[in-house]
């Protein structure tokens, strides 16, 4: 899942408003609406295969809108949430390209996120902290809010008869992906869990209800890009916080995925012991040859201070990291 800041080394006078730049603008913005109507179409096909039936066919088409519209919700409140940033700031950036992906057979959740682009470095410590940070709390917030809504409309386990129909005469819930539990979604299970008469769904069968599959999703996402390693948002807001000194932080997450990562083998030794994802070490190889661990020294003036505020702001954005983090993503059963 991409959902990040690239940077480009664009000089401003590229960008100064002569007729051939502002053509390139415009057939630019038009790319950034076609790729968002290529996403809405491909999240809503993956939102209809993830209540069984077929994404294919048109007739399904409107059993995926509300999953469609919550993803979009919480990858444009992330992206938006840097872009504003970014021109508060009067920096140069694009609006966010979303990215389509249909092959639902290699990624069910039918988008790979969305990135903008910097045309112009940011060059000041507070404005590469303010635009980090403020996308994955946006996005993180919006998950929140579509969680506490799906859990509070929980609807009957009639629901779910109807999807598998087996499952009432059986009473046995054994099948499909099972979502990894956070210490977000873990909390909120116990506290709706004391309703009287209200069900909730397994961990293999949340993918059916579309605010709590986009908001578990939306809390992997955030997860993700909240690592202080490198160029993701977590990075920028490490590398804003500490300086140099964040590549010891950014070492310490990345030995802790290659550790979650070799435990993800434990299983197929016959070990019952399910504390880690081997997914995690495609995730530290990720890291490791392309985001890279240590963040580059983009900032001419590192000695202007945060101020507390933004330091406070610095660290929720770890306590975010933390509770929102997955050891174990996704198990195919």
């Amino acid at each position: 899942m991409q959902d990040t800041i690239e940077n480009s080394n664009s000089t401003q006078d590229e960008f100064s408003g002569y007729a051939p730049v502002k053509k390139k603008s415009r057939y630019s913005f038009l790319i950034n609406i076609g790729l968002f109507i290529l996403t809405f179409f491909t999240t809503t096909i993956a939102g209809v295969g993830w209540l069984n039936s077929d994404p294919y066919q048109l007739e399904n088409f409107n059993l995926g809108l509300t999953y469609s519209i919550l993803m979009l919700i919480v990858i444009s409140t992330h992206e938006f949430g840097h872009y504003f940033a970014a021109r508060i700031h009067k920096i140069d950036v694009t609006l966010p390209y979303y990215i389509p992906f249909p092959f639902l057979f290699l990624n069910p959740f039918g988008t790979m996120g969305a990135v903008i682009k910097m045309r112009t470095r940011t060059q000041s410590r507070k404005s590469l902290f303010d635009i980090g940070v403020s996308g994955p709390i946006a996005g993180w917030i919006a998950s929140i809010i579509i969680l506490i809504i799906g859990f509070a409309t929980l609807p009957s386990i009639d629901f779910l008869y109807n999807i598998h129909p087996e499952y009432k005469t059986t009473g046995i819930i054994t099948t499909g992906l099972t979502f990894g539990d956070n210490l977000v979604f873990y909390v909120f299970e116990k506290i709706f869990s004391m309703k009287h008469g209200v069900f909730i769904p397994p961990m293999n069968e949340i993918y059916h209800y579309p605010f709590l599959c986009v908001g578990w999703f939306g809390l992997l996402i955030t997860s993700l890009n909240m690592m202080p390693i490198g160029q993701l948002d977590g990075g920028h807001i490490s590398y804003a916080m500490f300086s140099d000194k964040s590549k010891y932080i950014g070492y310490i997450v990345f030995y802790l995925l290659v550790l979650f990562g070799i435990l993800g083998f434990l299983p197929l030794l016959d070990i019952k012991l399910n504390i880690g994802s081997i997914n995690w070490l495609v995730w530290a190889i990720l890291i490791f040859f392309v985001i890279k661990i240590k963040h580059p020294p983009i900032c001419s003036d590192m000695n202007e201070p945060l101020g507390n505020f933004r330091m406070a702001v610095g660290w929720f954005s770890y306590f975010i990291f933390i509770v929102s983090f997955c050891p174990i993503p996704i198990i195919d059963a």
